[in-house]
């Protein structure tokens, strides 16, 4: 199926927003040649500055969408200061882009675990070596940690570090935006007021 094809499809008559989401993911994964799931994700620290970084998701529901990290670096910091964040995937080749804004939350420690324990064995080890967000001395530095954190865990399970886990962002708005010709493109947004609130829609201009 190629890109023109799929914007035949009126995405503006659909009425739930995660069910949407699924099926642009859906055609992504089919698509996109590198990480279907990369998405930016955009925090404020304490000062209101914003910062934004390429994340990984790794699930969604109609809850919202969660990705994991190390609440130490920066990142999780501001996102456990602030409690609120936006995201966007634009899969290029499909000309599609989502637009996300809400509400942040941690994952339970049963999330968590379960995600942990899924990653290849060299993540978990680089998940207690690395002090995400703060200044490194050297490649060396790092290489000996990874060193030690295999030397600890040799055989076995590796347990997930304290400081490493998961947030959910609860949106209060998704936007679904398709290129056209001309530069007047198909803009739907999904919005409600609370992260328990019903879904509304509207139509936006270019």
């Amino acid at each position: 199926m190629s890109a023109n094809e799929l914007t035949t499809r009126d995405f503006t008559e659909e009425n739930e927003p995660f069910a949407l989401f699924g099926d642009w993911l859906k055609d992504a994964t089919e698509k996109e040649v590198n990480d279907p799931n990369a998405m930016a994700l955009a925090s404020v620290d304490a000062d209101g500055l914003p910062n934004v970084r390429m994340v990984l998701l790794k699930g969604f529901d109609e809850q919202g969408f969660v990705f994991y990290t190390n609440f130490e670096s920066q990142k999780g910091q501001e996102l456990q200061g602030q409690q609120k964040a936006a995201l966007v995937f634009h899969w290029k080749s499909l000309r599609r882009q989502v637009r996300a804004r809400g509400l942040v939350e941690v994952v339970s420690d049963a999330e968590a675990d379960e995600y942990f324990a899924s990653r290849p064995r060299g993540s978990r080890i680089g998940a207690w070596a690395s002090k995400q967000s703060r200044p490194l001395e050297s490649r060396f530095a790092l290489e000996k940690a990874v060193a030690e954190v295999t030397a600890r865990h040799p055989i076995g399970e590796i347990p997930r570090p304290p400081h490493w886990s998961g947030f959910r962002i609860r949106p209060l708005s998704i936007e679904f935006w398709h290129d056209r010709p001309f530069r007047l493109h198909d803009r739907l947004e999904f919005r409600r007021e609370t992260p328990e609130g019903p879904w509304s829609k509207v139509r936006m201009y270019p």
